[in-house]
C-alpha cells in the first residue's frame, strides 16, 4: 500500500541522513602520503609531461580525527538544501538553527551608522579607529556592568572582557585551559562544548554504544530531575560547562539549583564555564540572570554572554566574558591574568562599529527596544509550545527561553527530523544532535517571522496531530 511504501521511504531516508551525518567525519589516521599522477600535454612542445602530486609530511591533528560528524547546524543546513534541490517549489520554514530573523531595532542601528560615519573623519577615526583595546572599549565595559551586574553582584569592569561572541570565547577558554582536562557537560547541551573539548585534546576516544566521548562526564538533564543534573559524575571534572537557560531544553536553573552547582564546584575545586547567552529571556524571578548572584561564584565561575539573541547580533558578533579577580588556578595564579594574556595574543578586539552598536543597545532606548524584541520571540515560543501541546505532545521550555523541547515518545530524533522535513517542509533540530540524552526529542526555535511561525503551526497540526 502507499502507506507501507511511504513508511519504508521515510525509514530509508532517515537512515541515509544519519549515515551521511556520520560519514562527514570518517578518516584514516596514520596513512602514508598519497601520490597522484597528473598527465598534461602542453601545446607549446607537444610532449606529454607527468607531474607527481604528494601529500605533505604534516600529520593530521589526531584530535580532529576523533570528531564523529560535521558540526550540527551546517549539517542540518546541508540536508535542508538537498531537500530544497529535490523539491524546488517547497517553501521551507526553519525552526532549526537559532538564528534571529527580525531587523535590528532603529536606535541600535543608528548608533552603528554614526560610528561608521565617524570613521570617515579625522576626529572620529582618531577616537574609535584603528586597533582597539583587546578587552573592549572602556565605556562599553562600564556600561555592561551598569546594566547587567551592578545591582546584584560585585563584578567590576576590569573583570569583563568584550569579544566577538560566546561561541568564540568557549574555544578560547579551551585554549587557555590546555589539553588533558576532565570535562563535564549537561546532556543535552550546546554542541560547541563537546566539540571544542575534542579538538583541544580533552577526550580519549568515542564509544559507539553510548554515543559519548571518553573523559567527558555527561550530566543527564531530563524531566525526572527537572532538567538539573546529578552532579556526582562530575566530582573529578576540572571544567564544567553549564548553560542557563539551557540550549536546547529551554530550562532555566533556579537559585537553589545554582547554589548547588557553586557549592559542588567549590568542594571539588572545579571551574564552571557558565553560558548565559539567553539570560535576557528569563522572566521567572527565582531564576538568576547571572551566576554571580550566587555567593561564592566569583571564586569558581567564568560567565560568557552575547548580544546575539539580545539584539539580533548573530552576524555582527559582539559578546563578553567575565573572569573574576578572585578566580585562581591550583597554584594560586590568576585565571584573569591568563585570560587577558591569551586575548591580547589571539584577538585584536571586537569591531569598533559593533561595539558602538553595543553601546546603543545599552542606552535607555536600546534597552527598551531589546526588551520588545525579546518579547516578540517569546510570543513565538508560546505559539509553538501551545501548538505542540494541542497536538498531543509533551513540551518543555518555551517560557524562559526561545526554544521549545518536544518529546516524540522515544522515537529516533533524526527520523522525526526527516519526517517533519518531508511532510511539512519544516526544519527542526534533532535532539540527539545535542547529546545522547536528547534522542527522542526535537528542538523548535522561536526565531522566525510571525507569519512563518503561524504557518508552521498549521502545517504541523495537519501532519502530526495525534
Amino acid at each position: 500500500s502507499w502507506r507501507t511504501w511511504y513508511g519504508l521511504r521515510l525509514r530509508t531516508t532517515a537512515s541515509f541522513v544519519r549515515t551521511m551525518f556520520a560519514m562527514s567525519a570518517s578518516s584514516f589516521v596514520g596513512a602514508r602520503p598519497a601520490l597522484a599522477r597528473r598527465t598534461t600535454a602542453p601545446a607549446s612542445s607537444g610532449r606529454r609531461t607527468s607531474v607527481i602530486v604528494a601529500a605533505t609530511k604534516v600529520a593530521r591533528n589526531p584530535n580532529m580525527a576523533k570528531l564523529q560528524a560535521g558540526y550540527l547546524f551546517p549539517e542540518i543546513n546541508r540536508i535542508k538544501n538537498a531537500h530544497l534541490a529535490a523539491n524546488p517549489d517547497a517553501k521551507i520554514i526553519s525552526l532549526g538553527i537559532g538564528d534571529t530573523t527580525e531587523p535590528i531595532p532603529a536606535p541600535i542601528v543608528a548608533g552603528m551608522v554614526d560610528s561608521a560615519s565617524g570613521l570617515g573623519t579625522l576626529e572620529g577615526y582618531g577616537q574609535f579607529g584603528g586597533y582597539g583595546a583587546e578587552a573592549g572599549q572602556g565605556r562599553l565595559r562600564e556600561k555592561l556592568i551598569e546594566r547587567f551586574y551592578k545591582a546584584t553582584t560585585s563584578i567590576v569592569a576590569d573583570e569583563l572582557f568584550v569579544s566577538d561572541g560566546s561561541k568564540c570565547d568557549i574555544s578560547r577558554l579551551q585554549m587557555m585551559f590546555g589539553g588533558g582536562r576532565n570535562i563535564a557537560v549537561q546532556d543535552p547541551s550546546y554542541p560547541a562544548y563537546v566539540d571544542s573539548s575534542v579538538m583541544t585534546g580533552q577526550t580519549n576516544g568515542f564509544d559507539d554504544a553510548t554515543k559519548q566521548y571518553g573523559n567527558i562526564a555527561y550530566l543527564a538533564c531530563n524531566a525526572e530531575n527537572s532538567f538539573f543534573p546529578d552532579l556526582a559524575p562530575a566530582k573529578k571534572s576540572d571544567i564544567i560547562f553549564f548553560c542557563s537557560p539551557n540550549n536546547p531544553t529551554g530550562a532555566a536553573a533556579t537559585r537553589a539549583q545554582l547554589e548547588e552547582l557553586v557549592a559542588h564546584a567549590k568542594e571539588t575545586g572545579s571551574i564552571v564555564v557558565y553560558d548565559a547567552a539567553y539570560s535576557i529571556y528569563i522572566s521567572d524571578p527565582d531564576c538568576p540572570r547571572t551566576i554571580y548572584e550566587i555567593e561564592g561564584a566569583d571564586e569558581c565561575c567564568i560567565e560568557t554572554c552575547s548580544f546575539s539573541k539580545y539584539a539580533g547580533f548573530t552576524g555582527l558578533r559582539l559578546g563578553w566574558t567575565v573572569v573574576p579577580d578572585k578566580l585562581k588556578f591550583a597554584d594560586g595564579s590568576s585565571v584573569r591574568a591568563d585570560w587577558s594574556r591569551l586575548m591580547s595574543t589571539s584577538f585584536n578586539g571586537a569591531s569598533n562599529v559593533a561595539q558602538a552598536g553595543g553601546m546603543a543597545c545599552l542606552s535607555d532606548e536600546g534597552m527598551a527596544a531589546m526588551t520588545d524584541l525579546v518579547a516578540f520571540y517569546k510570543e513565538n515560543a508560546a505559539i509553538l509550545k501551545k501548538t505542540f501541546e494541542e497536538m498531543g505532545y509533551t513540551t518543555y521550555g518555551g517560557t524562559d527561553a526561545p526554544y521549545v523541547w518536544v518529546s516524540f515518545d522515544g522515537r529516533d530524533s533524526w527520523e522525526v527530523f526527516t519526517e517533519i522535513l518531508q511532510k511539512c517542509d519544516i526544519v527542526v533540530t534533532p535532539g540527539s544532535g545535542f547529546g545522547p540524552a536528547g534522542d527522542g526529542f526535537i528542538r523548535a526555535s522561536a526565531f522566525g517571522h510571525r507569519d512563518n511561525i503561524l504557518e508552521a503551526a498549521e502545517r504541523l497540526k495537519k501532519a502530526f496531530t495525534k
